[in-house]
C-alpha cells in the first residue's frame, strides 16, 4: 500500500532560494509542517493547536 500524497504549500512571502516553512493537511485533518531545507523532518499537529501557537506568536507570548 502506498502512502497518500500530501500537497505542500509555502507562504507567498517565501523567497525562491529556500528557507521556507511549508504546510500540508492530511485526509484525516492533521496539519503537517516542515522546513524546506529539511523536507524529511515533518511535524504533525492539529488545526486548533496551530491556531493557538500562531496567536501566541502574534501576541508575543512565545518569545523567550
Amino acid at each position: 500500500m502506498t502512502a497518500p500524497t500530501v500537497i505542500w504549500q509555502k507562504s507567498t512571502y517565501s523567497q525562491e532560494q529556500g528557507d521556507c516553512v511549508e504546510l500540508a493537511v492530511t485526509a484525516q485533518g492533521a496539519v503537517l509542517i516542515r522546513e524546506s531545507d529539511e523536507p524529511g523532518v515533518v511535524l504533525s499537529t492539529t488545526p486548533s493547536a496551530l491556531a493557538r501557537f500562531l496567536q501566541a506568536i502574534k501576541h508575543g507570548a512565545a518569545a523567550p
